[in-house]
């Protein structure tokens, strides 16, 4: 099993006791990940794909469009130092929510902006947050969110190439972009 690049632990390792994990989608995965990998508290992330039709899909089956996945990344956190609801502020502040199949110019439905949550609670604070985005949003003059929140899926990792990608490639392509619209964030971090 690959170490992740940074953080120097087992690429798929499961949460430990005391961490939360969950899964976002917003476009391409590779400043996804940075975004996450910087943030205090974060104890591993790691790109692949959710939310498709298809077993173990490889990249090129994904960028085609053929099986359904979005490009995700995968967070595990230390809940006692970042907060769920600092994760999704994350979240809606750094990509554009209401695009449907696409951020910039990736487009697809594996560009789709996507919420894996693993429990009641971070359904309950995805759908609030949301709400409270969309509102913000519409008073900005942007259009309605298409952002899905959908239970637990499988998670399949990409090749290894892809993981901790701009850490490797410091100048690679990063297509992250935010409306400029804040998030509210109702929980502040523990510390």
């Amino acid at each position: 099993m690959t170490d992740h690049a940074i953080f120097h632990r087992p690429l798929g390792a499961a949460a430990p006791q005391g961490h939360d994990q969950a899964i976002f989608g917003m476009g391409c995965y590779w400043g996804v990940e940075r975004l996450f990998w910087k943030q205090n508290g974060i104890w591993l992330t790691e790109v692949g794909f959710a939310g498709g039709m298809v077993q173990n899909p490889t990249y090129d089956q994904v960028k085609r469009g053929d099986t359904g996945h979005a490009e995700v990344v995968r967070v595990i956190y230390d809940s006692s130092l970042i907060s769920y609801d600092h994760l999704l502020q994350l979240f809606w502040e750094n990509h554009d929510p209401t695009q449907g199949n696409r951020q910039g110019n990736d487009i697809g439905s594996q560009y789709r902006s996507l919420i894996t949550v693993f429990n009641d609670s971070q359904r309950a604070a995805a759908e609030a947050s949301r709400i409270d985005y969309g509102n913000r949003l519409a008073v900005q003059g942007h259009g309605a969110i298409t952002t899905e929140i959908v239970g637990a899926a499988p998670f399949w990792p990409a090749h290894e190439a892809h993981q901790q990608y701009l850490h490797k490639n410091p100048d690679g392509y990063c297509g992250l972009k935010g409306t400029g619209v804040e998030a509210s964030m109702p929980n502040p971090d523990p510390i």
